[in-house]
């Protein structure tokens, strides 16, 4: 979840020299009465000038006793304007769970439209499952509103592993701005058989200068 509390992410990046904290207090699934969890999870990323980010994301799973994700890449938007395009790429890098690296990439697009959004992403991933190596694809839509300091959004969000059937979910999230920092606070709906029942996550985010 590049940008909480959803799991596509945004065309845009952090001003230059600006350091995006965004710290999750937790991130639960319940899927055929089973529970997963990660706790905490961060995301920290560093806006550089020509529009270019320096994305981390980290999570640790008490559930597995050990670290469940730790990537880190950049976002780059080069178009600019009264629509954003750009791409993000990420490098997963080994954790214990797993016995080797992996990457993904997306294509990322942003249409304003008066007080609403609509943040769009396609791409595709490899990594070492628990067995042999993973590839797919994944897509998400976002929807977000405007009102003050009020953004909730929806979003539809789609995974699949190669050879497997397609994980799908419905996310509706709300973002609170309390002008030091942000909650956000999200859900997620399964809407396939593959995909967790439910799942629902918080977090906290707030701005630093790096300079």
């Amino acid at each position: 979840m590049a940008f909480p509390p959803y799991k596509s992410t945004d065309a845009d990046t952090a001003e230059p020299w600006t350091l995006e904290n965004r710290i999750g207090f937790f991130d639960l699934e319940r899927d055929k009465k089973e529970n997963a969890y990660a706790s905490p999870l961060y995301r920290f990323n560093l806006g550089i000038p020509h529009h270019l980010e320096i994305v981390t994301e980290f999570e640790n799973r008490p559930d597995l006793k050990q670290m469940g994700k730790a990537n880190v890449g950049f976002k780059w938007i080069p178009l600019v304007g009264p629509w954003s395009a750009g791409i993000e790429t990420l490098a997963h890098l080994p954790v214990k769970e797993h016995g080797g690296p992996g990457m993904e990439g997306s294509v990322l697009l942003t249409v304003p439209k008066d007080n609403l959004r609509l943040h769009v992403n396609a791409g595709g991933f490899t990594d070492n499952g628990p067995v042999e190596r993973e590839s797919g694809w994944m897509s998400g839509a976002i929807m977000e509103a405007y009102f003050g300091r009020l953004r909730p959004g929806l979003e539809f969000f789609a995974k699949q592993t190669a050879f497997e059937p397609v994980q799908a979910s419905l996310d509706p999230g709300l973002i609170v701005d309390f002008g030091l920092f942000d909650a956000r606070m999200g859900t997620r709906f399964g809407l396939t058989d593959a995909a967790p029942t439910l799942a629902g996550t918080l977090w906290v985010t707030f701005k630093l200068p790096a300079r």
